[in-house]
């Protein structure tokens, strides 16, 4: 039996008004916190001591009070990604009070909480459209959602030709370090399966041509035996799953739930079966709860122990700059610390890398700073375009730089790409179909 459509639009208002926006991030807040309590009973890299918790509820607590900044903002494509980044620093100033690891936790925990709030400050308030020096008429617009279809199409069939197994999820440690795809194959994979596909998919939904969103979907969904990564697997899901809750919520509220909703039902889940991680509701815990959030908070508690004792990298692992200048390390940082910590390859975010492993502490929340207005650019590009666009067609952003530099993120991924597009398309194009 459906809900009467008065709840359904009482309950849509509610959670976008002042009142409903505090309590859904406060709850959240709250969520994060108690979902690492159970991770750390799995997770030998992330501690809790009941003797601590008074310190960390006390922290948690008082840096909640930055969550109160997306009940007063607007939506924008940095609302989305700054809510991410801050669920990730919230988790990691708990994980900080309880961490083994030999560094300077006070400091850390300050400089953490400083970059979140300078990359905050453009993420949230840059807002201006960029000059409109190049816009596609509608027709013009919609032939190049029809190349970048026809080019997906192409280049899932040639990386198929360099991999494609059916593998469980649970078995793609074992083929994935084998995988080898020529440079520019590459960057084309990680620009059509993080942008090119979905700002197509939420482009074709919102203009009403389903079976072509649905080819979409089948397309990133082929992706998963040719890059054997989880990524792939669930990103099909996780834009259904969007396009669900932006139809049932509004947009801001939309973008809290899309991170709060899976959280509450991994902890709900583990709470109530006790399940290992090897049952499928322990499975779920897993793949949300901690490799989803925990892991990319728990690496900038890693980052810091390891920098705490070790050169910093000067920005010397972005590629384009390492062939121009002397750098400590000749591999990836991801690598250095699986060799160090052998908990696997440990990409980390923009906090981590740019911050911590760059220029240290003291200096981290400079580039917080420049890298929220690089990414405020995109604020900018999507300026005058429909929230519930913007927040589908970068539906998978957010988890992108959870969990690598924002330059892998920009480049690799295809960040800026998504920002051209936005920066190019008529603001007329869902007049029709609004």
């Amino acid at each position: 039996m459906s809900a009467p459509p008065g709840i359904i639009s009482d309950l849509r208002a509610y959670l976008d008004s002042k009142a409903g926006l505090t309590a859904l991030v406060l709850l959240h807040s709250a969520v994060t916190c108690l979902s690492l309590i159970e991770v750390a009973t799995f997770q030998l890299s992330i501690d809790f001591n009941p003797r601590r918790l008074w310190i960390a509820v006390i922290v948690a607590i008082t840096f909640s009070v930055v969550s109160l900044l997306f009940v007063s903002a607007r939506f924008c494509f940095g609302y989305f990604v700054g809510f991410y980044c801050y669920t990730m620093i919230l988790g990691f100033l708990w994980i900080n009070v309880f961490s083994e690891y030999s560094y300077p936790h006070f400091l850390a925990g300050l400089s953490a909480a400083m970059s979140l709030l300078l990359l905050l400050m453009p993420l949230l308030l840059i807002r201006a459209p960029l000059p409109p020096l190049v816009t596609l008429t509608n027709d013009r617009f919609e032939q190049l959602l029809t190349l970048t279809l026809a080019i997906s199409v192409v280049v899932v069939a040639v990386a198929a030709t360099y991999n494609f197994r059916l593998v469980s999820i649970a078995n793609i440690y074992d083929y994935r370090d084998s995988l080898d795809f020529p440079g520019p194959l590459r960057y084309l994979i990680g620009w059509i399966s993080s942008t090119v596909l979905p700002f197509a998919f939420a482009c074709y939904w919102l203009l009403g041509y389903r079976w072509r969103a649905i080819l979409i979907l089948l397309l990133l969904l082929l992706f998963y035996p040719i890059t054997l990564t989880k990524f792939a697997f669930f990103t099909p899901a996780w834009l259904v799953a969007l396009v669900v809750l932006s139809r049932l919520l509004k947009t801001r509220a939309a973008a809290i739930v899309s991170i709060f909703g899976p959280m509450l039902i991994g902890l709900l889940v583990i709470w109530l079966t006790e399940a290992s991680l090897r049952s499928i509701p322990g499975r779920y815990f897993d793949i949300v709860n901690i490799r989803m959030m925990a892991t990319a908070s728990g690496a900038l508690d890693i980052y810091n122990h390891f920098f705490a004792s070790h050169p910093l990298t000067w920005f010397c692992q972005i590629s384009v700059l390492k062939p121009l200048m002397h750098c400590p390390y000749n591999e990836p940082l991801a690598v250095v610390m699986q060799n160090t910590y052998d908990f696997g390859n440990l990409n980390a975010s923009l906090f981590a890398t740019e911050g911590i492993a760059s220029v240290g502490p003291w200096l981290a929340p400079l580039t917080a700073l420049a890298s929220g207005l690089v990414l405020a650019l995109g604020n900018r590009a999507s300026a005058g375009l429909p929230p519930r666009f913007v927040l589908l067609s970068a539906g998978v952003l957010p988890h992108v730089l959870l969990n690598v530099p924002l330059s892998v993120a920009m480049l690799t991924h295809g960040t800026a790409i998504l920002f051209l597009l936005w920066y190019v398309m008529p603001r007329s194009l869902f007049e029709r179909n609004p």
